[in-house]
């Protein structure tokens, strides 16, 4: 699995996404890429090898370990604003 995260113009500021989702909108280009940059290498931290339980739309439950050890890669998208396309 990867996750990208995408630097784009927001609400009359910055922001990262993921798919169709928006972080916060910040003031400047630099701020979100920080931000997102954070979010990715946050992102691959292992944690804890957990046992989860879960309910599927359907209405079954499921049992399953979760490592912590499967973690996604994760990359920054940016196009710098300051240079010509």
């Amino acid at each position: 699995m990867k996750i990208v995260y995408q630097i784009v113009e927001h609400d009359g500021g910055w922001a990262y996404k993921v798919g169709d989702v928006f972080s916060e909108t910040f003031e400047t280009h630099n701020d979100a890429k920080a931000a997102a940059e954070a979010a990715a290498q946050h992102q691959r931290i292992t944690g804890e090898t957990l046992d989860i339980e879960y309910e599927t739309p359907d209405g079954k439950w499921h049992e399953e370990v979760a490592s912590g050890q499967d973690r996604p890669a994760t990359e920054v998208q940016d196009i710098d604003p300051d240079q010509p396309s």
